[in-house]
């Protein structure tokens, strides 16, 4: 009798260990969302990114407060732009410019932030839209070409009053390069979203390139982000069209 009693007590613990083991797994990591479905950007814990989460919440702080009449959204490359600020107010500082690019953010992210607040208090004259880059990887053209366009869809939408000036996503990495080829049907077909009312769309690519077509760690140190002078020719490529827009 004392035998059973003490496996029927061991079995009892294994099940409670069992359990609590269960309990203390870390969440699974969700399935990534395709291109031009709206997420938000997880941690390796399957939860949130936290940093994701808090600079979202700051750019929904700056919609409400209002008094924003142009607003960039994209990656780390838009990110970039908080350290030109020389630049960046030389160029666009009269316009009352608004800086809502979150580095590692691919298409459906961007789509989730401006689906969840970050346009709320604010009907910009004009949105400058550069994302893309960040799904190169994993997304085929065509899906990245489908999220950029749900982004754009949804600003129509959402601000109908606002001119969105749609960039090409920029060339990176050393020649040969596959992800050359995928980004440029990309833009291809959001070239398409152009509709010379609404929506406008400028590639300005060739201007960080050499005559070969090659890139220089002067303009992009890592062939993907851009140096001070890199920013400045995409400041000074955008300028007048973005004069044009905003009146």
């Amino acid at each position: 009798m004392k035998t059973n009693t003490t496996l029927l007590t061991l079995a009892t613990l294994a099940f409670a260990l069992n359990l609590s083991a269960q309990d203390t797994k870390p969440a699974a990591k969700p399935a990534p969302q395709p291109p031009d479905v709206a997420a938000p950007k997880f941690g390796k814990d399957g939860q949130p990114d936290a940093n994701f989460i808090k600079r979202h919440e700051s750019f929904v702080a700056t919609a409400k407060a209002g008094g924003v009449d142009v607003v960039f959204l994209g990656d780390s490359i838009t990110a970039g732009w908080g350290g030109q600020k020389a630049i960046w107010d030389a160029a666009f500082g009269k316009y009352k410019p608004a800086n809502f690019g979150i580095g590692g953010d691919r298409t459906q992210h961007v789509l989730w932030r401006i689906q969840n607040g970050e346009l709320d208090g604010i009907t910009p004259k004009a949105a400058v839209l550069m994302i893309g880059t960040n799904n190169s990887g994993s997304d085929s053209a065509e899906g990245i070409a489908k999220g950029i366009t749900a982004i754009v869809k949804h600003l129509r939408s959402k601000t109908p009053h606002t001119r969105i000036l749609l960039l090409a996503v920029f060339p990176r990495g050393p020649m040969p390069n596959p992800t050359r080829d995928k980004l440029k049907q990309v833009n291809d077909t959001i070239a398409r979203l152009d509709d010379g009312k609404s929506v406008f769309y400028l590639d300005i690519g060739a201007k960080f390139l050499e005559p070969d077509g090659t890139l220089t760690k002067e303009v992009m140190p890592d062939f993907l982000h851009l140096s001070a002078k890199g920013y400045q020719i995409w400041a000074d490529a955008i300028g007048p069209k973005l004069a044009e827009l905003v009146k």
